[in-house]
C-alpha cells in the first residue's frame, strides 16, 4: 500500500494539543514532537474494530502483547528482550520519572547530556534529585560526546543515574555502539544506573542504526532500565502506552513499585491494540515514512543553504527533530519563540528548553506535508529578510 504523506489533515478543534494551543488560526505549529501524519492502516483499522465492539473496561494486557513487542525488537534491532523483563505503563516520560524514584533518593543527582528533551528536567526535579549537565560537544554539523566530563561528572558519588537520550533529542544524534560502549563502562565504573530512553529508536535513516544500549553486554543490560514505546513512529502519543525493559529482577521490583506508587500501573485499551497493530503489521508504514522524513531533511537543508547560509542545522541521523543555529540573529532563544509565533506566524521549540547549552538555538519538528514545511520556512526566511534588511 502507497501512503500519501503529503495530505493535509486539519487538526484544529480535534483538542490537539500541538494545534488548539496556537494563538490564532494563523500560526504553523512546528513545535511539540507529534506528527500531522495519519498512522499506519493497521493501526487504524485495528482500532475500529476495538470501537466498534462499544465497551471500554478495564484491561488485562494479553500475551500476545508482550509478543508483539519482543518480535518487534528482536527483528528490527536484534535486541533479546524477555515477556518478564517487561513493565507497560502509562508513557516514556512517566517511566523515567519512575526510575528515578526507584534508584534515587531526595538530593542525589541525575546525569544528563544537553542539550536535551526538557522533560528529564521536570522528572528530576519532581523527585527531589539535582540535574548535572555533562554537556555535548558541536563539531561541525553534529555532536560528540565529552567522555573526560562525564567520566569527572559521573565520579560524583551523589550522581547515581545517567539518563541517556538515545537517539538524541534534540541533537538529532544517533550514539554508535563504540560511543554507547564507553559511556556504559564509565558507568559501571562509578556505580551509575543508566535509564535508557529510546522512544525514538524507530526513526533512524539510512547509513545509521540504532544499537539498544542493554543489548551491547550482559553487565550494561543489568546496569539499565530501557524506555521505549511505538508512540513516536507511529504518531500515537495520545494513546499513552510505553514499555520499560529490565532484566535485573531486584531493579525490576523496585521500578515495579515505584510504577504503582506513582499509580501508572494501568493502561487503556486502545494503547494496546495499536503497539500490537503498530508491531506486528506498521514496517511498511514505517519505512515509507522515514523516506519520507529523510526528503524533508533534505529539502530543508538545501532550502537553508540556499537561502539562510547564516543558520546551520545539525546533521539528523535520527528523530524528526531539527537543530538550527539562530545566533546569527543575536537574540535570547526564548524571546525568539515569541517573536516568530507573533512576527512570522510559526512556532519553534526555543532551545534553552533544553538546557543553556541550547541558547542561540531553535528545534524545527518537520514531521508534516512538504507544503506546509516549506511555507514554515518562508515565513522564517521573510522573518529574517525583514529584520536584517536584506531586500531581495
Amino acid at each position: 500500500m502507497k501512503y500519501d504523506f503529503d495530505e493535509i489533515i486539519p487538526r484544529r478543534g480535534t483538542c490537539s494539543y500541538k494545534w488548539d494551543s496556537c494563538p490564532d488560526d494563523n500560526t504553523i505549529p512546528l513545535w511539540v514532537a507529534d506528527m500531522d501524519f495519519r498512522t499506519a492502516a493497521p493501526v487504524t483499522d485495528a482500532l475500529s474494530r476495538r470501537v466498534s465492539h462499544g465497551i471500554f473496561g478495564y484491561t488485562k494486557v494479553p500475551d500476545a502483547y508482550y509478543r508483539s513487542v519482543t518480535d518487534w525488537f528482536r527483528r528490527r534491532h536484534g535486541f533479546d528482550i524477555r515477556k518478564e523483563w517487561i513493565i507497560y505503563t502509562s508513557g516514556v516520560v512517566p517511566a523515567v520519572s519512575a526510575i528515578i524514584k526507584a534508584m534515587t533518593s531526595p538530593s542525589d543527582k541525575v546525569l544528563v547530556q544537553t542539550p536535551v528533551y526538557n522533560c528529564f528536567f521536570s522528572s528530576i526535579r519532581n523527585n527531589g534529585c539535582e540535574a548535572l549537565a555533562s554537556p555535548l560537544v558541536r563539531k561541525g554539523d553534529t555532536y560528540e560526546m565529552d567522555f573526560a566530563d562525564f567520566e569527572s561528572k559521573a565520579a560524583d558519588p551523589a550522581v547515581k543515574v545517567f539518563i541517556l537520550c538515545s537517539p538524541h533529542n534534540p541533537a538529532g544524534r544517533v550514539w554508535t555502539a563504540d560511543e554507547l560502549k564507553r559511556i556504559g563502562e564509565i558507568c559501571l565504573r562509578h556505580n551509575v544506573f543508566v535509564i535508557a530512553d529510546e522512544i525514538h529508536c524507530e526513526l533512524v535513516y539510512e547509513g545509521y542504526r540504532h544499537v539498544p544500549f542493554a543489548s551491547l553486554s550482559d553487565r550494561f543490560a543489568m546496569n539499565s532500565a530501557t524506555c521505549v514505546s511505538p508512540s513516536k513512529a507511529f504518531n500515537i502519543a495520545g494513546l499513552q502506552i510505553a514499555d520499560i525493559i529490565v532484566p535485573c529482577p531486584e531493579i525490576r521490583e523496585k521500578i515495579d513499585r515505584a510504577i504503582n506508587v506513582n499509580e501508572v500501573c494501568d493502561v487503556n485499551p486502545f494503547g494496546v491494540v495499536a503497539t500490537m497493530a503498530a508491531y506486528d503489521e506498521g514496517e511498511e508504514w514505517l519505512s515509507q515514512l522515514l523516506g519520507y522524513l529523510r526528503s524533508n531533511y533534505v529539502f530543508m537543508r538545501e532550502f537553508c543553504e540556499r537561502n539562510l547560509p547564516e543558520f546551520p542545522l545539525a546533521d539528523l541521523q535520527g528523530t524528526y527533530l531539527v537543530w538550527m543555529d539562530c545566533s546569527a540573529l543575536q537574540m535570547p532563544s526564548e524571546t525568539l519563540e515569541e517573536v516568530l509565533m507573533k512576527d512570522a506566524g510559526i512556532w519553534l521549540n526555543a532551545g534553552t528548553m533544553y538546557g543553556r547549552e541550547g541558547e542561540g538555538y531553535m528545534r524545527w519538528n518537520i514531521a508534516c506535508p512538504r507544503s506546509r514545511l516549506e511555507e514554515g520556512l518562508g515565513r522564517f526566511l521573510s522573518y529574517v529578510r525583514r529584520r536584517t534588511g536584506d531586500t531581495r
